[in-house]
């Protein structure tokens, strides 16, 4: 049976470092000394999908995107 998981993926060309992603997201996001955003490896877990749709909405650049992988 196959599951459906989201990652949460950082567009480095897109991304112009506002910061708002960690504000929205500190769960999974935090800014490293330069403004760039650093992404918990892993799965976003569910509890958080609905924050992480949120954060990468309001993204500026729409820098962050969530990734669905398919695991058999």
């Amino acid at each position: 049976m196959a599951s459906a998981e989201m990652t949460l993926r950082i567009d480095w060309t897109a991304c112009d470092r506002r910061g708002l992603c960690a504000e929205l997201l500190p769960e999974l996001i935090r800014l490293d000394p330069w403004g760039y955003p650093i992404v918990q490896p892993g799965v976003v877990p569910t509890e958080l999908l609905s924050h992480t749709r949120r954060a990468a909405a309001a993204c500026p650049t729409l820098a962050i995107h969530l990734q669905e992988t398919v695991r058999r």
